[in-house]
């Protein structure tokens, strides 16, 4: 095998295939992140490649590629601040491969690009982090890997491939010790979202927003309850209505568009240095409690979901006033944070005279029928607690519809849902009663969030999915505090005890404008298995390698050096190290007790002594002597034995001592290993 370290060296045929391969599968995970010029550019760039491999074109001219990078520069240039700064510079680093890739002549470029490909992979790995993003970016490291080896043997694909795979799966140990001994640090640096918002809440809800997420099958978040939680022996048996995930609270109506409120918005502020913003529950409260895992997938907003009322000690993770949990850090990427819920216990017994006049707040001019509805409740009950489950009652004994596509509705939106349309979706019940609670003088605001969930049998968590996007309403009662009630449950119950997929078809919400997901198999019994078991080992790798924070990095160390100190980690890495340096030195052949014959020479040799049981020793002859001496003595009896011996003897010595280039080395060895085979049989 020829071995070779010259820069200056040409590319071989071989680089360039592996070169061809890891150009399209480093930068397909980025087509999200690339612009269309830049994806265009390096369209060009991988086609004319595709001519130079068959010979069809020449490498380009350097003026033309050095037109094409600073045209290119220039407009990612004009188009930063549309994209902003840190895609930009992605894009002009995708760009810089790509352009590199076609210009390239000599190995000094192809190890450029290989590095560049590194980075680009590194980077992607940043963005895209499930597990079947991380073993797709293994197998591109895979075939960035084959190239470079390939630029230093000379050899087939095959044994390419099998050595890169070989060199990553030594590093795999020494990466799985510094995963689980590194101490778990936080970002050096906070880089800028390049994205905007992609989950389906906003802080801003119209009456139908709400509705179109029902067309979005996309997973917003899991949640794993720990089996210690206090208040059940079996999570998995908690009831569906039970399970209000919340998000976002809307205290300021407009008369179109509820907002949360400047209060509220003052405090996201003030997170960075106040991180917990209310007091824990009384102890009484305390004795149930729900501790359960959250992951969330990225939405580039900064808002969590928990449970009532949930706290969390998970580092940038601030329990609001209004009994939300925020982060201080845009959702870019999946996050897992620990919460434990006290639903037992209540929420701001005593309300200040600020929040009052908030959520006490209405539009002037507005909904004269719904304001005169309200006089009517407050007039036959006055007091606050019997008024506002007479309004609920009203829900169930009118003729209201629950439905995804409601009619559309003038400026007086409430009136016009109440007393026309009589057709809504969650969202313009909540309104609707949160508007009649406060015109007859009870404080209450909408609460926008997650209903329900999907649980998942074979790993025990809840899969909660865009299309569970729910809004209710909370009332402030003296004695009681803040009381969730949801109107929805009075048109539409099964909607909250059985869940979003009880009430509605999936061809009829979310799977309607989505064809390839996998949601589409749920009504396939053994299909599904198939998808809960795939969705399992997500939540798993989620859990266990994206969830390792410093908690689960002290538990693994304590069940492998019971009390953990700083003597024993340095013990155990170095250890580690001395093992694995060890195994790949012995691999290597650094230190092997017996060298490892060559398999040509040993084929060779393994007929050599078949013939000398047979009584033809070969002693000190050559090669070439033997198989003279071999055909003398047999040729009578077995011509077409020493035919072959004499044919497997040219092609040996023709292996063995001559100078040969890829090519012949390769015909010489299937030739010799067919009269092999034939000669092994003939004795």
């Amino acid at each position: 095998m020829k071995i070779s370290d010259d820069f200056n060296e040409n590319i071989s045929r071989n680089t360039l295939f592996w070169l061809l391969l890891t150009n399209a599968l480093v930068l397909s995970p980025l087509y999200q992140d690339a612009t269309l010029w830049s994806i265009g550019i390096c369209c060009i760039c991988f086609v004319w490649r595709i001519g130079i491999y068959f010979g069809k074109v020449a490498a380009p001219p350097k003026l033309l590629v050095t037109s094409l990078a600073v045209g290119a520069a220039i407009t990612l240039g004009l188009v930063s601040k549309e994209i902003g700064m840190l895609n930009a510079l992605v894009n002009l680093l995708i760009l810089g491969y790509a352009l590199k890739y076609i210009e390239m002549r000599q190995i000094r470029d192809v190890k450029v690009v290989v590095l560049v490909g590194y980075f680009l992979i590194a980077f992607a790995l940043l963005e895209r982090q499930s597990m079947l993003d991380t073993v797709h970016l293994l197998f591109v490291s895979l075939i960035n890997t084959c190239v470079l080896i390939s630029v230093y043997q000379h050899a087939t694909r095959k044994i390419n491939f099998s050595f890169g795979a070989k060199v990553l799966l030594q590093s795999l140990p020494l990466a799985i010790l510094l995963f689980i001994v590194f101490p778990r640090l936080g970002p050096l640096w906070l880089a800028p979202s390049m994205k905007n918002a992609t989950t389906g809440l906003s802080d801003e809800v119209s009456l139908g927003d709400i509705s179109k997420l029902t067309r979005s099958p996309d997973l917003a978040f899991r949640v794993g309850f720990d089996n210690e939680s206090s208040n059940a022996s079996k999570i998995q048996l908690i009831p569906n209505e039970a399970l209000y995930w919340r998000a976002l609270v809307m205290e300021n109506y407009d008369g179109k568009t509820w907002k949360q409120a400047n209060l509220r918005k003052n405090a996201q502020q003030r997170a960075y240095r106040e991180r917990n913003q209310r007091a824990m529950p009384a102890q009484v409260e305390q004795s149930n409690s729900l501790n359960y895992q959250v992951i969330t997938e990225p939405t580039y907003q900064k808002w969590l979901f928990g449970l009532d009322q949930a706290f969390s000690e998970t580092d940038h993770v601030v329990e609001m006033d209004d009994f939300r949990l925020y982060s201080v850090r845009n959702i870019d990427q999946r996050f897992s944070y620990r919460v434990t819920s006290y639903p037992m216990s209540m929420l701001e017994p005593v309300l200040t005279p600020l929040t009052k006049r908030i959520n006490l707040s209405l539009p002037k001019e507005t909904n004269p029928q719904t304001q005169a509805l309200a006089q009517q409740f407050v007039k036959d009950y006055p007091e606050p607690l019997p008024r506002i489950n007479a309004m609920m009652q009203y829900f169930n004994q009118q003729s209201y519809f629950y439905t995804l596509s409601p009619p559309p509705l003038g400026n007086n939106q409430v009136d016009d849902f109440l007393f026309k349309n009589k057709a809504g979706f969650c969202s313009h019940y909540a309104s609707a009663l949160v508007f009649m609670a406060r015109s007859s003088g009870i404080p209450a605001r909408m609460v926008a969030g997650y209903q329900g969930g999907e649980y998942n049998p074979k790993a025990g968590y809840y899969s909660i999915y865009q299309y569970m996007a729910h809004a209710w309403t909370e009332v402030w009662i003296e004695g009681r505090g803040w009381i969730r009630l949801d109107p929805t449950a009075m048109i539409a119950p099964e909607r909250i005890l059985d869940g979003f997929d009880a009430m509605f078809t999936g061809q009829d919400s979310y799977l309607q404008d989505s064809l390839f997901t996998s949601l589409r198999v749920k009504e396939i019994p053994w299909l599904n298995d198939i998808r809960l078991q795939l969705a399992s080992l997500d939540f798993y790798w989620s859990v266990w390698v994206l969830g390792f924070d410093e908690e689960r990095q002290q538990q693994v160390l304590s069940e492998l050096l019971g009390e953990v100190n700083t003597s024993k980690i340095i013990i155990l890495m170095i250890v580690s190290f001395s093992i694995i340096a060890l195994v790949i030195a012995y691999y290597a052949g650094v230190f092997a007790l017996k060298p490892k014959q060559d398999p040509l020479i040993k084929r060779y040799s393994h007929i050599c002594l078949k013939f000398a049981d047979k009584g033809y020793p070969r002693e000190t002859m050559p090669p070439q002597a033997f198989a003279n001496f071999i055909h003398q003595a047999i040729h009578q009896e077995q011509p077409q034995l020493a035919a072959d011996f004499n044919k497997m003897t040219e092609h040996f010595i023709a292996l063995q001592y001559q100078v040969l280039n890829d090519k012949q080395a390769q015909q010489h060895q299937t030739l010799f290993k067919r009269y092999f085979r034939k000669v092994k049989q003939g004795l």
